[in-house]
């Protein structure tokens, strides 16, 4: 990493509240972002799955302007101090975040223009300039312009009966420098051309036009016909431009009458929230971009030229649309544990044992199937079950419909306010109360984050609960890109813990006491201070193991620094934001940090504490963040059969901690150091070795 875009090392400190000693939390965001990009720079890594990390950085580099950076630029908007346990401030932290975010455009399109691009063309995957189009293939664009384009288009001269058209967030657009003057005398010096969102922004040349995987960007075929737009007209420039919009839905919980009805109200005009960043050719003249910056109301920090298409996620298409199966990582077939080779006996296999399941390395199908049985057991008499994210065609949401409609009790708690996917979500909700399921839109000012499903089934003993707890979400498509946990289990106490917990969800009351789940906003955040300061108190003999996606809660790296001065070895491994500095003689020296970026989304929540001799282990659906512990409801498993403890200690943890091929070490000073030493050198990969143990398509 650049020196320019890491915070200094932390100097001698008075006390462990010091803002010198906390790494910003959109500055540790984007750091991860830049490892991301490595992957699209790692010859290790097959050529179209690097082209895909390209589109994963920029995908996420939109979802970190349309909501953090956003809400920076509303503190200083209205005046606000610094705050977060850094203590930056906006102004500041807008300032390090834009340079940091230009870094890594930069660096995008450096590696797209240099590296992937004459890869792909090495390997017949061109993406065609105008210039490069023969007779033949310009005669189809022509037709494809002439019949699927054209007619779609509505060209905008700017002017006071025709003001500056609504650009809608993310939206791909084109700035028309014109010349001369139209049939009515009129004369417009910029007119705007909007991209139908219907149109696909990558278009592929069919054969026999193309002898290879031959691809143009609907930005070129319009930049070639847009003559055709302004008939009479001289085109003196011709400019992609991008608009990112402030993404936050505002509905206050505590004064609408429906939930879903004021989320739906609301939806339509996400699209046009206030403008945070502008994207332009950098061909595009300076008074093109000021007159662009003055209507957006953005400064020059908002500002980025990119030398290539205004929106690289779009490049995503190209990976599905060319069938070279060799240029991505090799299938897999998900293991399956012996206890679920008979679906149809789970609950019986339940009744003997919990079933640990490792996702992806292990299939997502067992779950599937503990609803499937569920809805179709006429012993089963009720479901509960959480949903935050799914896919509209779940499984898992035919599975309820059908055991509603078979009469049984199905309570599903949707949760309407997860980003970006409030459309799905109160499209399932309506298609569930349809049947018959009763929704519930979980608990005002606090998202219901727990992964939970829980059958009521009627045995010869009376009503026996099974249950499923995992650290991701129901979505099957998920299952298969990210690292999580399943446990699918009939302990009494954990699965009453479960039903206490939907009554709460979905009635009034106080908090229920529970038997060994912990629960935020209650008890999690305070069983995790004891946890921390226990191995305090046992001092060099105390251990700590963390597995989170971000850890920025200032309380718990205060109890994390103290355990480190006690001389408690502490290991945590953390996929994205981490405000914990590691390595400070006489704060942190005990503490390291490392990041694991690879071919699967590391998705996974997992915390051991050695506890005397008496380990302690949760899975848990809650990264280590101020609103997984106090503004969302979320749950922490224990692993209580110790060999289900020692597979989740090796396979989650220690085998993570030996990885030194997809593995990221942070320093002191915020930066991260690359743990693999050559791309030749032999590395372990955590990713690669559990594969190999559960691929089903393996048999070595």
């Amino acid at each position: 990493m650049p020196e320019s875009s890491a915070q200094s090392a932390a100097p001698l400190v008075q006390s462990l509240e010091d803002p010198a000693l906390y790494f910003n939390r959109d500055l540790s965001i984007l750091e991860f972002n830049r490892r991301v990009l490595a992957l699209a720079d790692d010859p290790h890594v097959p050529l179209l799955d690097q082209l895909r990390y390209l589109t994963i950085v920029s995908s996420n580099l939109d979802e970190f302007f349309e909501v953090r950076m956003a809400g920076l630029l509303q503190r200083r908007k209205f005046g606000a101090g610094p705050s977060g346990p850094d203590m930056l401030g906006p102004n500041k932290e807008i300032e390090a975040v834009a340079q940091v975010a230009h870094e890594i455009i930069a660096e995008q399109y450096r590696c797209l223009n240099q590296r992937l691009l004459p890869a792909l063309a090495k390997e017949g995957i061109r993406l065609l300039r105008r210039r490069e189009w023969r007779a033949a293939q310009r005669r189809w664009i022509s037709n494809y312009f002439q019949t699927e384009v054209l007619p779609l288009l509505t060209p905008l001269s700017l002017d006071p009966a025709h003001p500056f058209p609504k650009v809608q967030n993310k939206g791909l657009n084109f700035a028309i420098v014109l010349e001369g003057q139209d049939a009515y005398g009129r004369r417009s010096p910029i007119a705007i051309v909007q991209a139908p969102r219907i149109l696909p922004r990558i278009i592929q040349i069919p054969p026999p036009l193309a002898s290879h995987s031959d691809f143009v960007f609907l930005s070129s075929i319009i930049h070639e016909y847009v003559q055709l737009l302004f008939p009479g007209l001289k085109i003196q420039g011709f400019y992609q431009f991008r608009v990112t919009r402030n993404s936050e839905l505002f509905v206050d919980e505590e004064e609408v009458d429906n939930l879903l009805d004021a989320l739906a109200d609301e939806l339509p005009m996400r699209p046009f929230g206030e403008a945070v960043r502008l994207e332009v050719a950098n061909n595009c003249p300076r008074e093109v971009i000021e007159y662009l910056l003055r209507h957006f109301e953005l400064g020059e920090d908002s500002l980025y030229a990119l030398s290539g298409p205004v929106n690289l996620a779009r490049l995503s298409a190209i990976i599905d649309m060319v069938v070279r199966p060799d240029l991505l990582f090799s299938p897999f077939l998900p293991g399956l544990p012996p206890a679920c080779s008979q679906p149809e006996n789970i609950f019986a296999q339940l009744r003997a044992e919990p079933i640990l399941l490792h996702h992806p390395f292990q299939s997502f199908n067992p779950v599937l199937d503990f609803i499937r049985q569920a809805a179709s057991d006429p012993q089963v008499i009720g479901i509960k079950q959480t949903l935050y994210r799914t896919t509209p065609d779940s499984p898992i949401i035919d599975a309820l419909m059908a055991a509603a409609m078979a009469g049984k009790q199905v309570t599903a708690v949707v949760e309407l306010k997860a980003r970006f996917d409030e459309a799905n979500n109160i499209r399932m909700a309506e298609r569930l109360e349809e049947v018959g399921v009763q929704v519930v839109y979980g608990v005002v000012n606090h998202k219901v984050h727990a992964k939970m499903m829980l059958i009521l089934r009627r045995e010869e003993d009376g009503i026996r609960l099974y249950g499923h707890l995992g650290t991701g979400n129901y979505h099957s498509r998920n299952a298969r890109i990210y690292t999580d946990l399943s446990l699918l289990t009939a302990d009494p106490d954990i699965t009453a813990d479960m039903n206490d917990l939907f009554m709460h969800i979905t009635g009034m009351g106080r908090a229920p006491q529970l038997r060994c789940l912990l629960q935020s906003p209650f008890t999690l955040f305070d069983a995790l201070l004891d946890a921390i300061e226990t191995e305090t108190r046992h001092g060099p003999e105390g251990r700590i193991i963390a597995r989170v996606n971000a850890l920025v809660e200032p309380e718990l790296i205060r109890a994390l620094y103290r355990a480190s001065q006690a001389g408690v070895e502490i290991d945590l491994i953390v996929r994205g934001a981490c405000a914990l500095r590691p390595g400070i003689p006489g704060i942190s020296e005990h503490i390291r940090v490392r990041s694991i970026v690879g071919r699967f989304l590391e998705h996974s929540r997992a915390y051991y504490f050695g506890n005397g001799g008496h380990p302690k282990l949760w899975i848990s659906s809650a990264d280590w963040m101020g609103r997984n512990l106090f503004r969302r409801l979320e749950v922490a498993v224990p692993i209580l059969d110790p060999d289900l403890r020692a597979r989740v200690l090796q396979e989650t943890l220690q085998l993570y901690l030996e990885d030194d091929c997809n593995a990221w070490a942070m320093r002191p000073d915020g930066t991260y150091t690359f743990l693999r030493k050559t791309p030749d050198t032999a590395c372990t990969s955590a990713q690669d070795r559990l594969l190999a143990q559960y691929d089903r398509s393996n048999p070595a």
